[in-house]
């Protein structure tokens, strides 16, 4: 599909990627739970391997292949307890899993710095991997499969993050972060706010499954969370002196720039549904 969608400019490759990328995960997780389980194993899977592999370019060398496994093994734990399938006593299997790591240090012989490759064998296990885990206790918050809250979210994501492009593009002169993201803007954000809560209020309007003032709560965390989360991958990103994640999304990027912004709202949600 890239070399197809090269011909054209970034903003078309942009919008036929994000309408290909978005019907695929809409239809996933609308169809049923397992299907959402498969694509978000998958979109985890990526994500996390992308991770290890901009690590490895700053000269880290982190347990790319253990620490996916690990990652992995913490979503596919989560979306079976927090389905109930199985007993949540199976969550410390985690720990024991993740003491490998040191062990697995232990016996690398050429390894420099360990320490250092331990951290960022964590990192992306952290910053990556219990995120998407967290996106079961939202799917199955109620004690059963709620495809709404999971797709509700991301809509609202993808509503801020289109709103902030074209009102940046349109509107954008004041910086919002320019030491960090340049191009970002304070009008641009404006954009992504008007639009994020007007989604939440059309889910509101469409579903049943919450309050208006919990859409509209969790319409703010993803804002916050959103652009935050992009700014903290600008970070990384220009601490190892790279404009993309990946490649694999024409015009976007990598997956670690489409969902870095549901890897810092996703905590915060949980937290809210669980709490409120």
């Amino acid at each position: 599909m890239t070399s197809i969608l090269n011909k054209y400019n970034n903003l078309t490759q942009r919008i036929i990627a994000a309408l290909i990328g978005a019907f695929i995960i809409i239809t996933s997780i609308w169809y049923s739970e397992w299907s959402y389980f498969l694509i978000f194993l998958l979109i985890c899977t990526i994500t996390q391997l992308e991770f290890y592999k901009l690590v490895g370019l700053d000269g880290m060398l982190p347990l790319k292949t253990f620490g996916t496994f690990c990652g992995l093994c913490i979503f596919i734990l989560s979306f079976f307890i927090e389905s109930g399938r199985v007993h949540e006593k199976y969550y410390f299997i985690i720990f024991p899993l993740a003491t490998l790591i040191y062990l697995i240090y232990l016996y690398k012989k050429r390894e420099i710095k360990p320490f250092r490759g331990i951290a960022f064998t964590f990192l992306g296990i952290l910053y990556v991997a219990v995120p998407f885990s967290l996106l079961n206790a939202i799917a199955f918050f109620s004690g059963e499969y709620v495809f709404e809250l999971i797709l509700g979210s991301l809509l609202i994501l993808w509503a801020n993050d289109t709103g902030a492009y074209f009102a940046g593009v349109r509107y954008g002169k004041r910086k919002l972060f320019e030491r960090v993201s340049p191009k970002k803007s304070w009008e641009g954000s404006m954009g992504g706010l008007v639009l994020a809560l007007s989604m939440a209020y059309g889910l509101y309007s469409f579903t049943d499954v919450l309050m208006l003032w919990q859409w509209l709560a969790i319409g703010l965390i993803v804002i916050i969370g959103g652009t935050y989360g992009d700014l903290v991958e600008s970070l990384f990103k220009r601490s190892i002196e790279i404009k993309d994640s990946g490649r694999l999304i024409p015009g976007h990027g990598g997956f670690l720039d489409r969902f870095d912004g549901l890897l810092l709202s996703a905590p915060f949600i949980t937290t809210f549904l669980k709490i409120f």
